[in-house]
């Protein structure tokens, strides 16, 4: 059996810029929708975020395309408007009239300034789905920037390296790709519910209630116990080892997950310390975490004793969560990671996927044309 793209047909007006709604936009691509992102003038904004090691132009001499704009827009059209006129506003209202979703992450009130909301495109389209992206909700004209969200959320503060640590922000707009995953959700729900009444849907996404709906056990802890979670760099508030980084003596960089108490015991005899896991300070999880700091000392001295190479092998014969700390490309490099990279397109490099499930009975597409230049059909991939 021939496997089916699920979303074939379906029409996706992309709005929205930056990362969140751009990796919606790919998300549905990945799945066969059709998806026009509509660009003001200059361009989606992460068109020239390019960092200190990219070129300012392709081998053929034509402005390159950031490695930004890049992660999230594979697969699309560009259609330049400027939704300040009369003619490109008409122009959106005729687009949606045969869209079943828009992707939108304008500040509250602004959409409406450029009849592009939902009231104005629906109108005339009662099916459409819209998927408006904001940073504090639809009461508040507050700009969202992930950083800031970061802080104010809770995650930088938890990601300090320790107690009284300076707080740190996340390597990647992670609020932004967490409500990026609420959106798809929200999205997809309403899909589902347009097949039962035919009617579209306004679907609201704030990157601030993302961003606290993923705090989970550290919410959690706060909400049960009345007190504030501590930093504890990589380490985790109630399992330990857990996510401190060791480093071996052929200075290979590793992490622990022992989630229980015979893993534990399988750690201390690939150590060579069996001794460790009838020790009444770490015998059990509970006393582990309570002796957090004498059990790090010694992982980490006798870590340093041996080759973390070997180690790692050993943990993964006994069934012992544990991992090489890699860098990017060395990650990108695993074989496993193989089904996420896109291939590479006329003049581009790979991508990555953003769908990363499969299924029995339908497909992603196997390829996917290059991020498109501004204003122009996309290069084939």
């Amino acid at each position: 059996m021939t496997k089916q793209l699920p979303f074939a047909g379906l029409r996706i007006l992309e709005l929205a810029s930056v990362l969140a709604g751009p990796q919606v936009g790919q998300f549905f691509a990945e799945l066969g929708a059709e998806v026009l992102k509509i660009e003001s003038p200059n361009g989606d904004v992460t068109r020239t975020w390019k960092t200190a090691a990219e070129t300012a132009t392709s081998a053929t001499g034509e402005a390159s395309v950031s490695a930004y704009f890049a992660a999230s827009n594979w697969g699309k059209q560009s259609l330049v408007l400027d939704l300040t006129t009369a003619d490109a506003q008409s122009i959106l209202l005729r687009l949606a009239t045969e869209a079943d979703i828009v992707l939108a992450s304008y500040k509250p009130g602004d959409a409406e300034k450029l009849n592009a909301d939902y009231a104005t495109l629906s109108a005339q389209n009662p099916r459409l789905i819209y998927g408006h992206l904001t940073g504090y909700g639809p009461a508040s004209a507050r700009a969202g920037y992930d950083a800031v969200l970061q802080a104010e959320a809770g995650f930088m503060y938890l990601n300090a390296p320790g107690p009284g640590q300076p707080a740190q922000k996340m390597p990647v707009a992670m609020v932004d790709l967490l409500a990026a995953h609420q959106l798809k959700e929200g999205l997809l729900t309403a899909l589902f519910q347009r097949e039962r009444t035919g009617q579209g849907a306004l679907v609201h996404v704030s990157l601030l209630e993302s961003a606290l709906s993923a705090l989970a056990n550290q919410a959690a802890t706060y909400l049960v116990t009345g007190h504030d979670p501590q930093p504890l760099g990589s380490g985790h508030p109630s399992i330990v080892p857990y996510g401190t980084v060791y480093r071996a003596s052929n200075g290979r960089q590793l992490v622990l997950a022992v989630g229980s108490d015979g893993q534990f015991r399988q750690l201390c005899a690939a150590l060579g310390q069996p001794a460790w896991s009838t020790d009444s300070r770490f015998e059990t999880n509970a006393a582990r975490v309570t002796h957090r700091a004498e059990l790090e000392a010694l992982l980490t001295e006798r870590i340093a004793a041996v080759n973390g190479d070997e180690l790692l092998a050993e943990l993964e014969r006994r069934a012992v969560p544990a991992g090489a700390v890699n860098t990017v490309g060395e990650a990108l490099s695993l074989p496993s990671a193989e089904s996420m990279l896109l291939p590479v397109g006329a003049g581009n490099g790979a991508g990555l996927r953003t769908v990363a499930f499969h299924s029995s009975t339908w497909a992603v597409a196997v390829q996917l044309s290059a991020p498109p230049a501004l204003g122009s059909p996309p290069q084939s991939g």
